[in-house]
């Protein structure tokens, strides 16, 4: 039924995310995997595939399957997803001791398969949110629709696991009680500073992460025109998405006059990235003031990244930031949307290469202290182990229904699992 997997898994994590890929979120689903199957000997990773990604496969005592039905609509996919997703649930119904899950279409399944199973969900951001800048057209009435199933999920899961305190504070917006909410930060591995990447300029900023407008590259752009007069100075963009992606930026990069100085790298593997990071003079993160970064909050991977590589930080002042840096301790912070701050800012550090370099030190160790990999796997360890102690008693007492159509209704709910269904019939396997 699921295509090669097998049966008998105590754990599952399930992610409506492409992996592997050249995006943060990759990073982050790698590691949140490898505690969940370290702390259960083994499990099954439900995933998005497509692009040549093998459906599924195999590895020592994990699995990988992955959802790669072509359906153009994002909501009609996420349906079929869930489908998908309940689909691979049922050959480890009788084993299955606790879910990992990271959005609503994978958290739905779970919620609802009978039966009492420990479900951590994992908030890295919330759709009702992310929608309204990722899919503009869609109606208030359906980020409304998946607002209802967002919290109909969390509230039937026994542990909500967030990488920041304002992504905590939208959590318990939505109702979610503050002894379920687990702050498990992002991290970075400290490594040994890496060759440099050949062809890399003698002196650039760079920029690294996808290209959506809530990144704030265009601000940067406007910032780097602003920088003409430093000689040989040059950014280069480290882009996580494909490069036709790039074309409205590169358009505006023309615009300002600053295309021939901006170097473009694609998809690069994560070491590579790394290097880039490593041998730049100020890594830059100009994430916008909008509702996507202030209200649910972001746990940026290249502030985290860039202070693991020793390189000072230029970043928007936004809330989720200050949670890892300190303002003239790691890097500088700028208000959001300002170009002229972010250049000055820029500046500076370049004008106080000592400086500079004292900051990126301090943030390294800032990384080192606290902020690896290792020190959030320890601390998702920590949340496996507390849900296994107690949640069944937890989940009893909040008497939760075993299905959504067994409380109240669910907007959304009962369209997900019927469109699931029905892709998952379809969808070869």
């Amino acid at each position: 039924m699921t295509g090669g997997a097998g049966a008998g898994h105590r754990a599952a994590y399930f992610a409506f995310d492409r992996f592997p890929s050249s995006k943060g979120s990759a990073v982050h689903i790698a590691q949140m995997a490898d505690e969940l199957f370290a702390s259960f000997g083994g499990g099954l990773l439900g995933v998005l595939g497509g692009g040549g990604l093998p459906r599924y496969q195999r590895e020592g005592d994990r699995e990988i399957a992955r959802f790669d039905a072509q359906i153009p609509n994002l909501i009609d996919r996420a349906e079929a997803f869930s489908g998908w997703v309940a689909d691979h649930l049922e050959p480890h119904r009788e084993t299955l001791e606790v879910c990992h899950v990271r959005d609503p279409w994978s958290a739905l399944p779970v919620v609802a398969l009978p039966g009492r199973r420990r479900v951590v969900y994992e908030v890295n951001g919330l759709p009702s949110i992310e929608m309204a800048h990722t899919w503009p057209w869609a109606s208030k009435a359906a980020l409304g629709k998946i607002r209802e199933l967002e919290r109909f999920c969390l509230e039937r899961s026994d542990a909500v696991v967030v990488p920041s305190r304002v992504i905590g504070a939208a959590v318990r917006g939505l109702g979610v009680p503050e002894e379920r909410i687990r702050l498990v930060p992002n991290g970075a591995d400290v490594r040994e500073r890496p060759e440099r990447p050949s062809g890399a300029p003698e002196r650039y900023l760079v920029y690294v992460g996808a290209l959506q407008p809530w990144q704030g590259l265009d601000v940067l752009m406007r910032a780097f025109a602003r920088l003409a007069d430093l000689e040989g100075l040059r950014l280069v963009v480290c882009a996580s998405v494909p490069e036709r992606r790039a074309k409205p930026v590169r358009r505006m990069a023309e615009r300002l006059g600053v295309a021939g100085r901006v170097d473009w790298r694609f998809a690069l593997p994560h070491h590579e990235v790394a290097a880039w990071l490593a041998h730049a003079e100020v890594s830059v993160a100009p994430l916008t003031g909008c509702a996507r970064n202030l209200d649910q909050g972001c746990a940026p991977l290249k502030v985290i990244e860039s202070m693991a590589a020793g390189v000072p930080v230029v970043a928007s002042d936004l809330p989720a930031v200050r949670e890892l840096m300190a303002d003239g301790e790691h890097g500088r912070l700028v208000p959001a949307d300002r170009p002229a701050e972010l250049a000055r800012a820029v500046r500076i550090l370049l004008e106080y290469p000592e400086e500079a370099a004292a900051m990126g030190e301090r943030a390294r160790r800032r990384i080192a202290d606290g902020l690896t990999w290792a020190h959030s796997r320890a601390e998702l360890a920590s949340v496996y182990r507390a849900v296994m102690a107690g949640g069944r008693d937890a989940r009893s007492a909040r008497d939760v229904p075993d299905t959504p159509g067994a409380g109240r209704d669910v907007p959304g709910a009962r369209d997900a699992r019927n469109a699931g269904a029905g892709a998952a019939h379809r969808a070869e396997r």
